[in-house]
């Protein structure tokens, strides 16, 4: 996946290659052009919000003072994952604007879309995790203290991450830029590992593979943990203890992460699993209206999806206002010792110039 990268890692989204979807479909695919000021434009404005809003998260849980939950502790690995992603947009955004000509070389084009695929991962695992942590919070509440223990916790995030790493080394090894002197893409390649009559089995299953464990599975877990959730809520959580209330506060905001999860990814999936079943010739092109639908949705599909990366930190500020007063006294705690600093400044460079005792104190009132 890629950005176009996703996009296509198998080259699905090229209109030369979708020719192959099949040879008795004359489509033309010549004015088929993705915009390349659109896609550039919103892959930076989730660089910019993706940047600043997951950095402040991680900020905020890691030095926050108060005994961390452990959903502090994967909601900050969920930030992270979001982090090292959104640090790989700006390359991926003059990709897209440079019309899918790749200029950063082969390692670049590697590391970029592994980044995009343990990201990917990485945030629905830990949103798996997230709801499970939930779940025996709520409906195991009296007997999982040992499984939500900060050991389980942090070996629990050891295989997210190396279960992340692994699932997503297609990405790395079979990543390579490849064309002429005028265009360089950053595409698949599977010449090492299939033969080119079986290219198409190793792209569709690829392809499905990344969609089932990525998203299908995951979500199938979360769904179920929800509704045994949900169940326990309305039979036993209908009084105001302050413990039940930060329960049912804190699993809101997973609720709404989870929810957001869904709704940013879903396109995207759906489009590579077609996608994928075309290739596999499980399904057949019925027009070419509908392989240029496909052809043109998918890079504003990704772009749904990449906004998920930039989304979850306004989520916490939205739903926990634990997370805002921390966050709010990282930021104050910050300007406080730039507002300390100053003063030592002025005395410095009163000292040093007698004459002028007057600018100094008035800019420390500023």
């Amino acid at each position: 996946m890629g950005a176009l990268m996703i996009q296509l890692e198998e080259n699905g989204s090229n209109p030369m290659n979708s020719s192959d979807y099949n040879d008795e479909l004359p489509c033309d695919y010549t004015d088929w052009e993705h915009s390349s000021s659109v896609v550039p434009v919103l892959y930076m404005l989730v660089f910019v919000f993706g940047l600043s809003g997951n950095g402040v998260v991680i900020c905020t849980v890691w030095r926050s003072r108060t005994k961390r939950r452990s959903a502090d502790i994967y909601i900050g690995n969920l930030a992270l994952a979001d982090l090292a992603f959104v640090v790989t947009l700006p390359l991926w955004a003059v990709y897209a604007a440079l019309d899918y000509h790749w200029p950063f070389g082969w390692f670049l084009c590697k590391v970029s879309s592994y980044l995009v695929m343990i990201n990917m991962y990485a945030s629905v695992f830990c949103l798996t995790c997230l709801s499970f942590d939930r779940y025996l919070a709520i409906v195991h509440s009296l007997s999982s203290n040992k499984l939500r223990s900060r050991r389980t916790t942090l070996l629990s995030l050891a295989l997210i991450w190396f279960l992340a790493g692994f699932l997503a080394l297609p990405a790395l090894l079979l990543r390579r830029t490849q064309g002429s002197e005028n265009q360089t893409t950053c595409a698949m390649d599977y010449t090492w590992v299939a033969s080119e009559s079986t290219e198409h089995f190793w792209l569709g299953g690829i392809s499905l593979f990344a969609s089932t464990m990525g998203f299908l599975l995951p979500f199938l877990l979360m769904s179920t943990f929800y509704c045994a959730i949900g169940n326990t809520v309305t039979r036993h959580f209908q009084n105001v203890k302050k413990e039940e209330q930060k329960k049912k506060r804190l699993l809101k905001i997973i609720s709404a992460l989870v929810l957001v999860f869904a709704i940013c990814w879903l396109p995207f999936h759906i489009i590579k699993t077609i996608d994928a079943f075309i290739w596999l010739d499980l399904i057949d092109i019925p027009s070419c209206s509908f392989d240029e639908f496909i052809h043109l949705a998918h890079p504003y599909a990704t772009c749904v999806a990449y906004i998920n990366s930039c989304l979850n930190p306004f989520l916490y500020a939205f739903f926990d206002q634990r997370f805002r007063s921390q966050c709010l006294c990282v930021l104050r705690c910050s300007r406080l010792k730039k507002a300390l600093h100053a003063p030592i400044t002025s005395i410095s460079s009163s000292m040093s110039n007698p004459t002028k005792t007057e600018a100094p104190s008035s800019a420390t009132k500023v």
